[in-house]
């Protein structure tokens, strides 16, 4: 088993308020979870009106498959024309199944 996580900071050109910049975010993190079998949450910089940071966790058997995802959701990000990413972090974890 294998456990996929990616960190992706993310600017939100001209929004002048944290309630645009939840609403923008609310709405990408609606499409990403409805889209793809992962979980997604904003984990850093909630107090910043036009940057944001979302996690981004699943667990697969294949690390291509993983991959796979996590850069579909890169270009879904990208296509969204009220969100930019800057910055991603991708780390594949290999966890032990316990099984002798």
């Amino acid at each position: 088993m294998l456990v996929a996580v990616m960190v992706a900071d993310l600017l939100f050109p001209g929004s002048d308020s944290l309630k645009d910049k939840r609403r923008r975010l609310a709405g990408l993190t609606s499409r990403v979870r409805a889209r793809f079998p992962v979980s997604v949450a904003e984990v850093g910089l909630q107090d910043l009106r036009q940057r944001g940071r979302i996690g981004v966790a699943l667990v697969s058997t294949d690390s291509r498959l993983a991959q796979s995802i996590l850069d579909q959701i890169t270009d879904v990000i990208g296509r969204d024309g009220e969100i930019e990413m800057i910055d991603r972090r991708i780390e594949i974890l290999q966890m032990d199944d316990g099984e002798p």
